[in-house]
């Protein structure tokens, strides 16, 4: 079932989530809404707090070459392990905050556990486009969007322009 994805500012989107204790049918249920909810906006990646549901849980493809077969990830309780010294930049853009993309500068690596849907411990290095996407989603467990990462102008035009896109939806 497609979700409604949260735009920002909203409050939900600043907050801390709390971890899964254990993987439910519950929560395999949000993970296929939310990888639905992903695909239909289309994104690479979508945090549970981006539809209202603050449990540390996301999801993520970045495969998105014409006809290749996709990769769905769901991770729950995702953890950075260690990040590389290295660092590239990506557009960012994000599925809360439409429209709006700004260069964003992380570690090109990242070593990532969590645990995967039927609640097995998992470990993986990400790099390039997987380890952007994986540290911007897990920011949203903690709470934090791209743009927190801009200057404070950048980041106050931005939002001004999510808090128009909020009335003039409100009105249509």
């Amino acid at each position: 079932m497609k979700r409604s994805i949260l735009i920002h500012p909203d409050p939900r989107l600043k907050k801390l989530c709390a971890p899964v204790p254990d993987v439910s049918d519950d929560l395999r249920k949000l993970a296929d809404d939310m990888l639905e909810t992903m695909y239909h906006a289309p994104g690479i990646g979508l945090a549970a707090p981006q539809v209202g549901v603050l449990d540390r849980l996301i999801v993520l493809d970045c495969v998105k070459e014409e006809g290749a077969e996709p990769k769905p990830l769901v991770m729950f309780n995702p953890e950075i392990l260690a990040s590389s010294d290295e660092t590239s930049s990506y557009e960012e853009g994000c599925l809360s905050i439409p429209e709006q993309f700004a260069e964003v500068t992380r570690p090109s690596e990242v070593e990532v556990t969590w645990m995967d849907r039927d609640g097995n411990a998992r470990k993986e290095t990400f790099d390039g486009l997987w380890a952007t996407c994986v540290q911007h989603e897990i920011d949203h467990l903690n709470g934090k969007l791209f743009i927190d990462y801009l200057g404070p102008m950048k980041r106050q035009m931005i939002t001004r322009k999510m808090q128009k896109l909020k009335r003039d939806m409100a009105r249509a």
